[in-house]
């Protein structure tokens, strides 16, 4: 049961990076975008490389189960010009994922500030 739990919740991580990295694209890489016809699902070669690092980071990630967002884990295991690189499309995708993905934007709102409360009652004890 528990298995299905973390499971799900790395799923959902996956898509929800996934669909920050598309709107990052899509904003930023207009021209290679516009080449390619347009479509939905298309990634510039560099934000298809952070795509799939991001998947796989999250597969390996050994905090799932106890971690809200990878800002709050104590493991830091994204290499530094990946890291960057997923902070710009998060700095980026945030404010707009509220126009193309409204529930999982809110979704994430949420949760965030429950992380956010949950780190304030532990750094005050």
């Amino acid at each position: 049961m528990e298995k299905d739990i973390i499971r799900k919740k790395r799923e959902e991580e996956k898509a929800l990076v996934a669909c920050m990295i598309h709107v990052y694209c899509r904003g930023n890489h207009k021209e290679l975008w516009k080449a390619e016809g347009k479509k939905k699902d298309y990634l510039c070669p560099e934000c298809k490389e952070l795509k799939d690092y991001a998947k796989m980071r999250s597969e390996k990630c050994p905090h799932m189960e106890t971690k809200t967002f990878c800002s709050c884990c104590k493991t830091h295991c994204y290499k530094p010009d990946m890291k960057q690189k997923i902070k710009d499309v998060m700095r980026y995708s945030g404010p707009r994922m509220l126009l193309h993905h409204p529930v999982k934007a809110v979704k994430h709102l949420i949760a965030e500030h429950g992380a956010k409360k949950g780190d304030r009652k532990e750094n005050s004890r």
